[in-house]
C-alpha cells in the first residue's frame, strides 16, 4: 500500500525575518521587565519615604518638646533637695533669690522659678522678655501660676504638670514638686516655661511655604501655630491665640472635623502618627498629628499639614518616568527589529552570550565587541548596557538560592514539602533605642555592614537566608537541598556570627560608632518549605511552629543577665543532633509564648576556641524589648 503523499508547503522565513523578529521580542521582554520592576520600585520607594519624611519629621519636633520639658523638670528636681534640708527657704530670702536667679540664668527654657509656702507665701524670680529678672515677694499668682489651680501634692509625689495659665504677659505651662521636711509637706516649687520659648521650636520645624507646625492642648486650643502672622489660605490668627481649632480661622484646622485617614502610611499609623487629607480652599493638605503627654494634665496634639501637591509632584515625576521608558521601550523594540533585519551574521556569538544570561552567569557573559558598522555597534550597546542593567537588578534577587533551585530541578524543587530543618533566627538587642541617635543615612549603613556579617555567616555554612526582619534575619539549613548535618551547620553559623560582630565592634571603639550586641534562636524540628503565595506573588521561605520557636529562643535571650555581647540559645531538639558539642549548659524548661507545654533549653558558647577579652555592651533600653 503506497504512503499517502505529505500535501502542503512549509511556512519559510528568512533568517533576518526571524533574528530580527527574536532579537526585538527579546529587548522588549529584558527592557520591560527591567522597566516594570524599576516604576514598580521608585512607586515603592516614593511613599516609603513620604512615610520616613512623616515619621522624622513629627518625632523630631516631639523629641523637641520633650527635650525642653525635661530641661524644666530637671532644674526642679535638681533644687529640690536643697528646700528640703533647709539649705534654701523662707528663713533665708536673700540667698533663696540669689540661687533661684542662678538657676534662672542657666537655664533659658525656664521663665519663673517660685517656692510656695504652706500659707500661700510666695518668693521666686521671673525672667521677662526683655531678659531682666524680677523678685517674687508678694501673694499674687506671679507668671505662669494659677492660685485657684495649684496641685495638690504628697510628700511622694512625682514632678506634677499643670493646666496651661494664660497671664497678662502671655501663655505659660507649669510644673511642681512638694518640698518635703521631716516627713510633711512644707510646701512646694514651681518652674513655668513661657509658650515664646515653644514659639522658636514650632518655627525651626516649618518647612516653609508649604508646610505648617501646630499644637494644640486642652483639648481643642491652638496654643502655638507656625503661620499665625499668615496663613497659607490667607489672612491671620496672631491676635487670636489661643483659639479653639475649628473657629480660630484656619480653614486647614477647621476641615480636619472631616478628615480622611490615608492607608498608605501604615509605617506612621504603628508609631502612633496618624494621616489624613483634608480639604480647604478649594485645595487638599495632609495633616499629621500626634499626642504628646506627661507634660500637662491632659494630652497635647503635636502635628503640621502642608499641601498634597508636594505628594501630587513626585508621583507626576513617576508618572512622567513611566511614560518615557514605556516609549523607550517601544522605540527600542523597533529598533532591535530593524537592526535584526539588517544583521544576521552576529546572531551565532550573541545566542551564546543570551544563554549564559538564562542560566544566570551574568559575570561569565562577554560584552558584544565594537564594530565599526554603526548599526552592529548599535546592537552591541544595547546588549552590554541590558547585561549591566540585569547585573544590578540581580544584586536584589538571592542568587544563591536560585542556584540552588536550578540545580535540584527548578519548579519541583521548590514545591512546598515538609522537611526536617534547622531554623536561625537573630535579633540585635536595643536597635530601636540605638537609631534613635542616628540619621537615616547612618541607621542604613550599620545595617547594611551587620546584614553583611550574617549573609557571609549563613551562606559560608551552605545555609539559605530566608528575609531580613527589620533588624534581624531568618536563615534555615536542610532545603532545598537536604544535608544530615543541618544542625551543627546552624551552629556553627551562629558562632561565625559571635567572632564577626565581635571584631567589628572593636572596630566600632576605634572608630566611635555604636557597638552592637546580637540575639540568636536556633530550633530544629519540622517545617513547610518551598512555594508559599498565589498566583503571581510566589515566595521560597519556611513556615511552621518551628519558625515560631526559633523566633520565640530569639526572644527568651532577653532574659540573659549582664547584657552580654552576644546570646545564642538552641532548643533541646537542636542539641540531640551535636553529638561532638561540648559547649553548652541547660538553662531549663521554658513556656514559649504561643506553644503549649514547655521546652529544654540549651545556652551555646559564642566563643568556644578562645574567650575573647570583652566587656558587656552598653546600650540603650527600648521599650520596645
Amino acid at each position: 500500500m503506497k504512503k499517502s503523499k505529505r500535501t502542503g508547503r512549509r511556512i519559510m522565513l528568512p533568517l533576518t525575518t526571524i533574528v530580527g523578529l527574536g532579537f526585538g521580542a527579546f529587548v522588549a521582554i529584558a527592557i520591560g521587565l527591567v522597566l516594570g520592576l524599576s516604576v514598580s520600585a521608585n512607586f515603592r520607594n516614593t511613599f516609603s519615604l513620604l512615610n520616613d519624611k512623616t515619621i522624622l519629621s513629627t518625632q523630631a519636633l516631639e523629641t523637641q518638646l520633650r527635650t525642653h520639658f525635661v530641661s524644666v523638670e530637671n532644674a526642679i528636681i535638681g533644687l529640690k533637695p536643697y528646700f528640703d534640708d533647709g539649705t534654701l527657704g523662707f528663713d533665708d530670702t536673700e540667698r533663696t533669690l540669689q540661687d533661684l536667679s542662678i538657676a534662672l540664668k542657666s537655664n533659658h527654657d525656664i521663665t519663673t522659678l517660685v517656692v510656695t509656702s504652706t500659707d500661700r507665701s510666695k518668693l521666686g524670680i521671673y525672667r521677662a522678655p526683655t531678659g531682666k529678672l524680677w523678685r517674687i515677694e508678694t501673694d499674687a499668682p506671679p507668671p505662669g501660676m494659677n492660685m485657684q489651680e495649684m496641685p495638690q501634692l504628697s510628700a511622694d509625689s512625682p514632678p506634677t504638670w499643670g493646666p496651661l495659665v494664660k497671664h497678662e504677659v502671655g501663655l505659660f505651662a507649669n510644673v511642681s514638686v512638694p518640698l518635703v521636711r521631716d516627713g510633711k509637706v512644707a510646701g512646694m516649687l514651681t518652674a513655668a516655661t513661657s509658650m515664646e520659648e515653644l514659639a522658636h521650636i514650632v518655627s525651626a520645624q516649618d518647612e516653609g511655604g508649604d508646610n505648617t507646625v501646630f499644637i494644640i492642648a486642652d483639648g481643642d486650643q491652638v496654643i502655638l501655630h507656625s503661620d499665625a502672622p499668615w496663613l497659607q489660605t490667607g489672612g491671620s490668627i496672631q491676635d487670636k491665640l489661643p483659639g479653639s481649632w475649628q473657629t480660630i480661622g484656619d480653614p486647614v484646622l477647621a476641615a480636619m472635623v472631616n478628615e480622611e485617614k490615608l492607608d498608605e502610611f501604615k509605617k506612621a499609623g504603628e508609631l502612633g502618627i496618624d494621616v489624613s487629607t483634608v480639604d480647604a480652599n478649594n485645595e487638599e493638605y495632609i495633616v499629621m498629628k500626634a499626642q504628646l503627654d506627661g507634660f500637662s494634665d491632659r494630652p497635647w496634639t503635636v502635628g503640621q499639614y502642608y499641601l498634597s501637591a508636594t505628594v501630587s509632584r513626585e508621583l507626576r515625576r513617576l508618572a512622567g518616568s513611566m511614560f518615557v521608558g514605556f516609549g523607550a521601550l517601544v522605540v527600542s523594540v523597533l529598533i532591535a527589529f530593524w537592526m535584526g533585519r539588517r544583521v544576521a551574521r552576529p546572531l551565532r556569538y550573541l545566542a551564546v552570550q543570551s544563554k549564559r544570561i538564562g542560566s544566570l552567569s551574568l559575570n561569565e557573559v562577554e560584552p558584544l565587541p565594537r564594530s565599526r558598522v554603526a548599526e552592529i555597534d548599535q546592537v552591541a550597546l544595547a546588549f552590554n548596557s541590558m547585561v549591566e542593567g540585569l547585573k544590578a537588578m540581580n544584586t536584589y534577587v538571592p542568587r544563591s538560592l536560585f542556584i540552588k533551585l536550578m540545580r535540584l530541578g527548578g519548579g519541583n524543587a521548590a514545591q512546598a514539602r515538609g522537611a526536617e530543618l534547622t531554623i536561625l533566627f537573630t535579633d540585635i538587642v536595643g536597635f530601636t533605642a540605638l537609631s534613635e541617635h542616628l540619621s537615616a543615612e547612618e541607621t542604613a549603613s550599620l545595617l547594611n555592614d551587620h546584614f553583611a556579617i550574617l549573609v557571609e555567616a549563613v551562606e559560608g555554612e551552605g545555609g539559605t537566608v530566608d528575609k531580613f526582619l527589620g533588624d534581624g534575619m531568618l536563615a534555615f539549613w536542610g532545603a532545598p537541598d537536604a544535608r544530615p548535618d543541618h544542625a551543627e551547620a546552624a551552629v556553627r553559623t551562629a558562632r561565625r556570627i559571635a567572632a564577626a560582630l565581635h571584631q567589628s565592634n572593636l572596630n566600632a571603639v576605634t572608630q566611635g560608632r555604636p557597638q552592637m550586641a546580637l540575639r540568636i534562636g536556633i530550633h530544629t524540628g519540622p517545617a513547610v518549605v518551598g512555594n508559599v503565595g498565589a498566583l503571581d506573588r510566589w515566595n521560597y521561605t519556611v513556615v511552621g511552629d518551628t519558625v515560631n520557636a526559633a523566633e520565640r529562643l530569639q526572644t527568651l535571650g532577653k532574659e540573659i543577665p549582664e547584657n552580654p555581647e552576644v546570646v545564642i540559645l538552641a532548643s533541646a531538639d537542636t542539641v540531640a543532633h551535636l553529638p561532638g558539642e561540648r559547649h553548652q549548659r541547660p538553662v531549663g524548661a521554658h513556656h514559649l509564648r504561643g506553644r503549649s507545654g514547655q521546652m529544654e533549653v540549651y545556652w551555646l558558647d559564642p566563643f568556644p576556641q578562645s574567650k575573647p577579652v570583652h566587656r558587656p555592651v552598653e546600650r540603650p533600653v527600648s521599650a520596645a524589648e
